[in-house]
């Protein structure tokens, strides 16, 4: 059943399917071609995740995230980026980052950064100069940022499907979150130093920082209360969700006061939508998962990779190369939802923790989602900047190799993650 299962999905991705709709189809003819699964069992495993109290934290962190973004959220922390590091060398690629890494913190989500922050810094970028193809790079890249920095909807799914805790996820995923934040502001000084890249005129004065950071402070709060909550106990990851929802309300009426009717429904269009997609994504994987146990899969796979590479480190190498492989093809909450249940089987036979675990598959298919040929990130930045994607291939080169030292820090150092 697994294999004619993924004949029929492979078949649908080649055939551009949507990857939810790729999901339920290929399982549900592979359950009526073998006959091996009561039809009434299906349909319940489809339902079942709907039930899940966790996943409720999905929904409220996008809403809330909707609700702080689309105001003057946005303006004011680009203008203490900017304020930050704006006159360095490479300076608005600088602040691309560091607003990837800040909205992550309000966001959760790498591909409403990609969006929002795309359409306002790459056109900004072309008319200071940049070269537009490094413009849509920095933003590709820098915009996986927010599937790690809490409230990281990547973490999420991949703590309901490993049952593992979402605090000591969302505590371990800021550590990589802010390397990749250093290694991309590396990455951008040192473009703009060698290439010569135009530097911001306009001068900016410590109490012209101080200002805009007080400005943007409200909504810089935001990851830290999220983390400080989870961490001290004082609320579940759902419960803390309904919290943002609600600190982002209260700030954007009465600090930025810039909330509306009109705004809030669009929130609420936008969080529905978003969450529609990620829920059919979650409700047929949940199918697949129970086929593959059923046939006893991730047992199988474990065995085998334990009697055949013998060695943890190799092992560990060969799950990081199908994640680096997959992830080229699939969008991150579904090859979570996928290799999750196995890959969760192997690292329990070989000791591996698995919150290592999680945000060792966080930063390996984050780099999917700017790599060709279906990385998200990496369309949205190109069709912003309407630039051919094999030339932004290329000036993501760099920006690949920093994110493949982390991979690697994260996966062999334990004490990077478990704390």
């Amino acid at each position: 059943m697994t294999v004619f299962m993924l004949l029929i999905f492979f078949v649908l991705l080649v055939l551009a399917m949507p990857i939810g709709y790729a999901l339920i189809m290929s399982s549900g003819f592979a359950i009526i071609l073998t006959n091996e699964i009561p039809l009434i069992v299906a349909v319940t495993k489809i339902f079942q995740p709907t039930q899940s109290f966790p996943l409720l934290a999905i929904p409220f962190f996008i809403l809330s995230g909707n609700i702080m973004m689309g105001g003057k959220l946005g303006e004011r922390l680009i203008n203490f980026a900017t304020a930050l590091v704006g006159r360095r060398n490479g300076g608005l690629g600088q602040v691309t980052v560091v607003g990837c890494t800040v909205f992550g913190g309000v966001s959760g989500s790498a591909v409403a950064e990609a969006s929002a922050l795309g359409s306002m810094m790459i056109p900004w970028q072309k008319r200071e100069g940049y070269p537009p193809a490094f413009s849509a790079a920095a933003v590709a890249a820098s915009s996986v940022i927010a599937g790690l920095i809490p409230p990281s909807i990547a973490l999420i799914l991949y703590a309901v499907v490993a049952n593992q805790s979402i605090a000591a996820l969302f505590m371990a995923g800021v550590l990589p979150g802010l390397l990749l934040c250093f290694g991309f502001l590396i990455v951008c000084s040192l473009s703009g130093r060698l290439r010569q890249f135009p530097k911001l005129t306009e001068k900016m004065t410590w109490s012209y920082l101080l200002l805009v950071f007080l400005k943007s402070l409200p909504a810089l709060m935001m990851p830290v209360f999220i983390v400080v909550l989870l961490r001290a106990g004082i609320a579940t990851p759902t419960e803390v969700s309904i919290i943002a929802v609600t600190y982002g309300a209260v700030v954007s009426a009465l600090i930025y006061r810039d909330m509306t009717l009109a705004r809030l429904y669009k929130a609420l269009v936008h969080t529905a939508i978003t969450t529609g997609v990620v829920m059919l994504v979650i409700t047929s994987s949940n199918l697949v998962g129970y086929i593959l146990t059923v046939e006893s899969v991730p047992t199988l796979v474990a065995n085998w990779a334990l009697e055949t590479l013998k060695n943890p480190l190799l092992i560990i190498l060969m799950l990081n190369l199908i994640m680096l492989l997959l992830g080229m093809f699939l969008d991150l909450p579904a090859a979570i939802l996928l290799l999750g249940p196995t890959f969760v089987s192997i690292a329990q036979a070989i000791g591996l923790d698995l919150v290592q675990l999680g945000v060792m598959m966080a930063v390996n298919l984050s780099i999917g989602l700017f790599t060709p040929p279906v990385g998200t990130t990496l369309f949205i930045a190109t069709a912003i900047s309407k630039e051919p994607m094999g030339r932004v291939a290329k000036e993501l080169l760099p920006f690949y190799l920093v994110s493949l030292l982390v991979l690697i820090m994260m996966s062999y150092l334990p004490s990077m993650t478990i704390y």
